[in-house]
C-alpha cells in the first residue's frame, strides 16, 4: 500500500503525535556496534561513523557522548516517500518559528525531531497547519 502524495491532503490529515521520551543523537564507530546494549530507533551509517537515534536514557546508560535533547513528534498520515513538498512545508513554517528540526522519514511516516523546549509550540504550530 503506498503513501498518500498530495500535499493539502497530507497537511489536513498530518495527525502530529508528540512521543513524551527524549531523544538523543549519537555516533559511535561500526566496530562498536557489537558491544552496545542499546536499540536505536534509527541508524544511519556515515563516514565517520554510525549515527544512532536511542533515547536519551539509553544513552546515559551506555556512557555514549550526545550534544543535544530532543522530542519526537511523529506525523501519522501514510506519506508515500515520493511526496513533494511535505516536509519543506513543515520545515518551513517551523523555521519562521525559529525551530530546529531534523526529520527522518521511515516507510509509513514522517518523524521530527526537535529540541525539548520546542516541543508543545511545533505541536501547536503542526496542529494549526492541519486545520
Amino acid at each position: 500500500m503506498s503513501g498518500d502524495t498530495y500535499l493539502t491532503t497530507l497537511l489536513q490529515s498530518m495527525n502530529p503525535k508528540l512521543d513524551e521520551e527524549e531523544y538523543v543523537f549519537c555516533s559511535v564507530a561500526i566496530e562498536q556496534l557489537p558491544t552496545l546494549n542499546v536499540t536505536p530507533i534509527c541508524q544511519f551509517r556515515e563516514v565517520e561513523g554510525v549515527t544512532l537515534i536511542i533515547t536519551k536514557n539509553q544513552a546515559e546508560e551506555a556512557n555514549l557522548e550526545y550534544d543535544c535533547v530532543f522530542k519526537m513528534i511523529s506525523l501519522l498520515v501514510h506519506s508515500s516517500l515520493e511526496a513533494v513538498g511535505f516536509l519543506a512545508a513543515i520545515t518551513t513554517k517551523l523555521a519562521e518559528n525559529n525551530i530546529s528540526v531534523n526529520a527522518v522519514s521511515a516507510y509509513y511516516h514522517d518523524h521530527l525531531f526537535l529540541p525539548v523546549s520546542k516541543a508543545k509550540q511545533a505541536m501547536y504550530i503542526l496542529h494549526s497547519m492541519s486545520r
